[in-house]
C-alpha cells in the first residue's frame, strides 16, 4: 500500500507530531474461511475516502483539521498470532502517545490486537461490538486468533455489549451474556434497545464495527453478508448516543471486502469511520489539547504484554 494522506488531507493536518488521531491500516485476511479479500479493504477504504466531501453537514463540522495521522500498515502475516501482536503493539505504541487511535482492517481477528492494547490502557473498559455474528469462539481452525474469535478474550476481560447478532454457532451459546447481547430480530422489534445498550456500558468505551452488521442490501462487500442488519441511520443514531454519553477512547472497523463493481460499500465504510470522528470530535475546537484520559498506571496491568516502558515510538 504506497503512502498517502488520509483522504487526501493537507499535510499540515496529517503530522504525527500535531494529529490528535492516528488511523491504523490492517490488510490482513489469514483466517477468513469464505469470502477472501478483506485485505484489500484498507486500500479501498483508503481510496474512497479520497473522494469524500470533508464538511459534515450533521456536525457542521471539518473533523480532519483536528489532524489526522496515516500510520504504517501493519502487514504482519507469518502467523494469526504475530499479526494480532504486531496490531497490540503498534496500537499502545500511539496510545501511549496521548492519541486517539483507529485502525481499518482486514478481517476481525485484528480486533484481538486492538482491543487487548486499549485493555490494558484503560479502566473498566466496555467492548461494544457491532457485528452480524458472535465471535466467541475460543479457538477456531487451530487458532485462538481467528476471525471467529474475535471477541472471545474481550468477553473474559472486559465488558462486551454485542449489537446486531443475528449469526452464531451453538457454542457460543456457552459464552455469550445474552443480557448484553441484542439480536437482530430482537432490535426489529424493540425501540428500547439503543438506551439499554448504553445504559450496559462503562464510561471509557472501544468500538469495534464488522461491516457485515449491515443489511447486504446496503452493504454487500463483505466477506460473510447476514440478512436482516442494521441500516445507516439508525447505526449513526445509536453511535451518537454512545460517542455523546460515554468517552469513547477508539474504535475500529473491519471487514470490508471490496468488489470492483460494486463501490458504494468501500465508500460506506469511508463516510463511516469519518462520522465517528465528526461525533467525537464535534465539541473540540482544532486548538484545543487533546487528553484521551489514558492511565499510565494501567500499562503493565496485563502480564500478557511483552510492551516495555522503554520501548521506543
Amino acid at each position: 500500500m504506497s503512502k498517502k494522506t488520509y483522504a487526501g488531507i493537507p499535510e499540515e493536518y496529517s503530522k504525527l507530531d500535531s494529529a490528535k488521531i492516528v488511523l491504523i491500516p490492517v490488510p490482513y485476511d489469514g483466517t477468513s474461511t469464505w469470502q477472501k479479500g478483506a485485505d484489500k479493504g484498507p486500500e479501498a477504504f483508503l481510496n474512497a475516502s479520497e473522494n469524500m466531501e470533508l464538511y459534515d453537514i450533521e456536525t457542521e463540522t471539518e473533523v480532519y483539521q483536528q489532524g489526522v495521522y496515516l500510520a504504517d500498515a501493519v502487514t504482519e502475516n507469518s502467523s494469526p498470532e504475530a499479526m494480532v501482536e504486531a496490531v497490540h503493539q503498534a496500537t499502545k505504541k500511539y496510545i501511549k502517545r496521548n492519541k486517539f487511535v483507529t485502525a481499518f482492517g482486514g478481517e476481525h481477528s485484528i480486533s484481538i490486537g486492538t482491543i487487548r492494547a486499549f485493555n490494558e490502557c484503560f479502566d473498566n473498559l466496555t467492548v461494544l461490538q457491532i457485528d452480524a455474528h458472535a465471535d466467541l469462539r475460543k479457538e477456531y481452525h487451530g487458532s485462538k486468533c481467528n476471525h471467529a474469535c474475535a471477541v472471545y478474550e474481550a468477553s473474559q476481560n472486559t465488558n462486551l455489549i454485542q449489537v446486531g447478532i443475528r449469526s452464531m454457532d451453538v457454542v457460543e451459546t456457552t459464552v455469550m451474556d445474552k443480557e448484553k447481547t441484542y439480536f437482530a430480530h430482537e432490535m426489529a422489534i424493540d425501540d428500547t434497545w439503543m438506551d439499554s445498550a448504553t445504559d450496559q456500558m462503562t464510561e471509557n468505551v472501544f468500538i469495534t464495527i464488522d461491516l457485515d452488521a449491515f443489511d447486504p442490501s446496503i452493504m454487500p462487500s463483505t466477506g460473510t453478508p447476514e440478512p436482516g442488519g442494521l441500516l445507516w441511520y439508525e447505526t449513526l443514531d445509536f453511535l451518537k448516543q454512545v460517542f455523546a454519553e460515554k468517552n469513547v477512547v477508539g474504535f475500529d472497523i473491519v471487514e470490508l471486502c471490496p468488489n470492483e463493481t460494486e463501490k458504494s460499500s468501500d465508500f460506506l465504510a469511508a463516510k463511516l469511520y469519518y462520522k465517528m470522528l465528526s461525533y467525537k470530535f464535534k465539541n473540540e475546537g482544532v486548538e484545543d489539547e487533546f487528553d484521551n484520559s489514558f492511565d499510565n498506571s494501567n500499562l503493565n496491568k496485563n502480564t500478557n504484554s511483552k510492551f516495555n516502558e522503554e520501548d521506543e515510538y
